[in-house]
């Protein structure tokens, strides 16, 4: 059982950067690290989709761009990375890939070496883990190009020699947080779960700072 409480002090990286931070986890992880008092980033596609992201600094330009990240990561002492993209049933997926292939090259250039990358259950080892509907029917139809691209990320930010933690929740929903999680790297007998974002949210900001995670990649589930 993991404790996702938001009562942690910023120590050695007070300040992030958070990317992805207008999608719906995004911008509970920006909401909680304000409140645990870090000073905050965000990098955005345009003003109007980061208008109503108060108390952050707004950067805006593309994720692909390395020229822009490493604007982005000026001063910052550590990265979030909550980036998605929709369900894709026909076409290949890259951006995940290729947004985080230009993250590590501007991390790498600007020395900050703290990444906390959210992808998901179906990445990696997790594969095969979501229940009947999940792999049978959701992943196959919506999801293969999706997890295609995490994957690629996945081994990007692995092969990047950062000190990263690769976060996988469960199918997500809107319900209020219940404050504890259960992260696991042994998926034996595991099958399937879901987790409210308030908890995802609060766990990927406690490895901002928490070293119980570093470079291993925990599925988090209630």
């Amino acid at each position: 059982m993991a404790s996702s409480g938001n009562d942690k002090i910023p120590t050695r990286h007070s300040k992030i950067l958070i990317l992805g931070a207008t999608g719906g986890t995004g911008r509970l992880i920006v909401k909680d690290a304000l409140a645990r008092g870090y000073d905050v980033t965000v990098l955005v596609r345009s003003a109007e989709k980061g208008r109503d992201l108060g108390g952050v600094k707004l950067v805006i330009g593309d994720a692909r761009d390395e020229t822009v990240m490493r604007e982005a990561l000026r001063g910052r002492d550590a990265v979030v990375s909550a980036l998605g993209t929709p369900a894709s049933p026909f076409r290949e997926v890259t951006l995940l890939s290729s947004a985080t292939r230009r993250l590590v090259d501007a991390m790498k250039s600007e020395g900050v070496t703290r990444l906390v990358a959210i992808t998901g259950m179906g990445a990696g080892n997790s594969v095969g883990h979501g229940g009947f509907l999940f792999d049978t029917l959701i992943f196959p139809l919506l999801l293969r190009h999706v997890y295609a691209d995490k994957n690629r990320q996945e081994a990007i930010i692995k092969e990047s020699g950062l000190d990263w933690v690769l976060v996988r929740p469960v199918i997500l929903n809107n319900k209020p947080g219940r404050g504890t999680v259960r992260a696991l790297d042994d998926l034996s007998g595991f099958h399937g779960g879901n987790i409210a974002r308030e908890d995802v949210a609060r766990f990927v900001v406690d490895q901002v700072e928490g070293e119980a995670w570093l470079r291993r990649s925990p599925l988090i589930t209630w």
